[in-house]
């Protein structure tokens, strides 16, 4: 019988918000020299929480490191956990937890800091994504997107990657009823 050692890895994802005429924006980067997800516009700091460091810790680390904005970790407001898997109907030895916050409060103006990692920022309407954006963190902004327009709450956890039936659709379907 064999014998699979199963790995589960946290990240922390802070999605930066303003308001403009063009109605809720979110702050995204332009992924480059990374190895995944490469030309992707994804959340404006993001990043693998370390060891012995909680996911809060992470997410004040990532903004300053990658955005070099300040946090109050008061300030960050859970959006929804999410349990991914990429693999999808196979062993799933490698599974992700992801920690989604949204961030309306921060100090400083939002900067390229790592200039080999990111070909950018951009502030985008919810309503008008740039393609192509990473599908599990478009999940989640089009849930909350949705979500100030009288649609359905962001979930506090959704799953993303596994078969069919388990999805983040469908689970938000099954909330809705």
């Amino acid at each position: 019988m064999a014998v699979h050692v199963f790995s589960l890895v946290p990240a922390a994802y802070v999605i930066l918000l303003r308001e403009s005429g063009r109605g809720p924006e979110v702050l995204l980067q332009l992924r480059r020299g990374t190895g995944y997800m490469d030309g992707h516009w994804a959340c404006g700091a993001a990043g693998h929480v370390e060891a012995g460091e909680s996911v809060l810790a992470a997410a004040v680390r990532e903004a300053r490191e990658e955005i070099g904005v300040v946090v109050d970790p008061r300030a960050l407001e859970p959006l929804t956990a999410m349990h991914r898997s990429n693999d999808v109907g196979g062993a799933a030895l490698e599974q992700r937890v992801d920690f989604f916050f949204a961030l309306r409060r921060w100090e400083g103006e939002p900067v390229v800091r790592e200039p080999a990692r990111t070909g950018g920022l951009a502030w985008c309407p919810l309503a008008g994504l740039p393609e192509p954006v990473p599908p599990h963190e478009r999940a989640v902004l089009e849930l909350l997107r949705e979500s100030p327009a009288g649609g359905r709450a962001v979930p506090a956890i959704t799953t993303f990657g596994f078969a069919p039936g388990e999805d983040i659709d469908l689970y938000c379907r099954a909330r809705e009823h």
